[in-house]
């Protein structure tokens, strides 16, 4: 009896299709891997801050998740940044390239496109495998789906990094927390989506931005909060109560309590013989230290997340904002390169086994990132240098420009092609003249006199208008004319100079035969011809002929 084929992950390891459907590391209401997240961003220190750090970089990164997930909570710039660099990847719509021209490639390719043309897949998917970025690495689990004719997945579900551990003999390999085993349970085939974005090398754990911009963030709170602290102070006047001497202790109680509602209520009643004094307390300017150095600190984090400043801070003009944005841009196809390895490798080479087994090669999702194209200045390179005969790639410009290939059913614009002359006779000869044969005695008019017309289309109203066949006067004829015969004019002068270059062998014999050229040449033929032209045009201008 035949066997069923075993499908085999991209690992080696045989895959369990009736596993697929478990739901393996959903979390646990009292286990180990609860959703809660302790927070211990609340009173850090340099040296907490110093130890977390510490733990995270020896294999125990757990308190670093949960800092990491505090730092997107409260810090407004990072979760800006990081939140930019993740939509630079989840707004663009993926491609799907089949594996060949074959038609069961192609099958297969449009099966994949149908898979990541599904809303969960950008909203669910890519924006959680993007979670490395900030922590070093992410986790899904794609939950499979097996009640229709076809494996497609159900949902995906993001998980914690702090319910996997890390293999502390390679620093990479994940294993799920389990509460029997300290060492924790392999990860089955074709069940997770690990990304680990290459921001740096090492271990994927000491990348993690969040990593980079812990310091920042730490300043950063200990600035807002004494600055805080600096508004309370000077921000209001300190109030002064004086009594008299012989105020008495009731006296003394109810002006203290008058000064005390003045900051809470604006508004207090004392005796006449009390006196309240408004004191304006100086040094108002350290607003300017505390704001410098909360910006400093957010451009340090736009730096280290997006690789510049000018597109997320104020005070940068668009020139520069065009400069700083190429750099964003190799960021973004970085990491949009780096997710598309980890979706073809750990979902769309899974979905491909199990619909239509393992094959050589599979279809590929390309995440394209492309820069901002000056649309104006390609087509004027297009229109300009075509002309001269410079060969470009239709497809390629198109490319550019952003336009698809129309299909072929599709209208298409296209220019009309102009209309060729057509030549009308506007003498119509009468019917006897039809009969008369021709007299080859008879004088016919010249071409340049001919009342024969041209009817040609207007590249403005696209109508045709007749224009003669020649309206230049005689002079601009007799130009035309001597100018078409000037490479049989200027060849009796150049011809020597021509043999003197192909006989020299040195620049020293070219320069040497110089002085014998000048009378090898003969001027003769072309002062013969421009005397001739001269006298033609003299009785022109005498006749007035010449006039336009």
């Amino acid at each position: 009896m035949a066997r069923t084929p075993q499908i085999i992950d991209q690992w080696g390891n045989p895959v369990s299709v009736q596993q697929l459907q478990k739901e393996v590391a959903a979390p646990t209401l009292g286990g180990i891997n609860s959703v809660w997240t302790p927070t211990i961003v609340s009173g850090m220190t340099p040296l907490i801050l110093a130890d977390v750090l510490r733990s995270a970089a020896r294999g125990y990164p757990d308190q670093f998740f949960a800092m990491a997930t505090e730092m997107e909570e409260r810090d407004l710039h990072y979760a800006a940044v990081l939140g930019t660099r993740k939509r630079a990847i989840t707004g663009i719509e993926p491609i799907i390239v089949a594996a060949s021209n074959d038609k069961e490639d192609e099958t297969i390719a449009e099966a994949v496109r149908e898979l990541v043309k599904a809303p969960h897949f950008a909203d669910d998917y890519l924006t959680d495998l993007l979670d490395g970025l900030g922590k070093g690495f992410s986790v899904v689990e794609t939950i499979w789906d097996r009640s229709g004719k076809e494996w497609a997945p159900e949902r995906y579900e993001w998980r914690d990094q702090r319910h996997f551990q890390i293999d502390q003999r390679d620093g990479r390999t994940l294993r799920l927390k389990s509460q029997g085993d300290m060492n924790g349970m392999d990860l089955p085939p074709y069940q997770f989506s690990i990304h680990r974005p290459k921001l740096m090398s090492g271990l994927p754990i000491r990348a993690g931005l969040a990593r980079l911009a812990a310091w920042a963030f730490l300043f950063k709170s200990y600035t807002l909060k004494d600055w805080m602290a600096f508004l309370e102070v000077y921000g209001m006047p300190l109030r002064v109560g004086k009594f008299g001497r012989g105020a008495s202790l009731e006296d003394r109680r109810i002006l203290l309590q008058a000064v005390r509602d003045i900051s809470s209520d604006a508004a207090a009643i004392i005796p006449k013989e009390m006196d309240i004094e408004f004191i304006e307390a100086a040094g108002g300017s350290g607003n300017a230290v505390f704001s410098a150095k909360a910006e400093y600190l957010d451009r340090q984090i736009s730096k280290g997340v997006l690789g510049q400043t000018m597109t997320t801070d104020d005070g940068s003009s668009l020139s520069q904002a065009a400069i700083h944005e190429n750099v964003r841009h190799d960021i973004a196809r970085a990491d949009a390169r780096q997710t598309a390895i980890t979706a073809n490798r750990d979902l769309i080479r899974p979905f491909v086994d199990l619909n239509f087994g393992p094959r050589e090669r599979y279809p590929t999702l390309v995440i394209p990132i492309t820069e901002n194209e000056d649309i104006k200045a390609l087509v004027d390179a297009v229109e300009r240098l075509v002309p001269l005969g410079l060969k470009v790639s239709m497809p390629k410009v198109r490319e550019r420009i952003g336009f698809e290939e129309p299909d072929d059913d599709e209208e298409v614009l296209a220019t009309e092609k102009p209309a060729a002359p057509v030549v009308v006779d506007t003498q119509k000869p009468s019917a006897k003249a039809e009969d008369k044969p021709a007299d080859p005695a008879e004088k016919t008019e010249p071409p340049a006199k001919a009342t024969a017309k041209l009817k040609t289309a207007c590249p403005h109203c696209g109508g045709f208008h007749a224009t003669a066949a020649d309206e230049r006067s005689e002079l601009d004829v007799l130009v035309d004319d001597a100018l078409g015969e000037w490479e049989e004019d200027l060849e009796p002068i150049l011809k020597p100079l021509q043999r003197l270059v192909e006989r020299s062998t040195s620049y020293a014999q070219l320069e040497a035969g110089l002085d014998d050229l000048i009378a090898k040449m003969d001027a003769g033929p072309l002062a013969d011809r421009l005397g001739k032209l001269m006298m033609i045009a003299r009785g022109l201008g005498d006749s007035g002929d010449g006039r336009a």
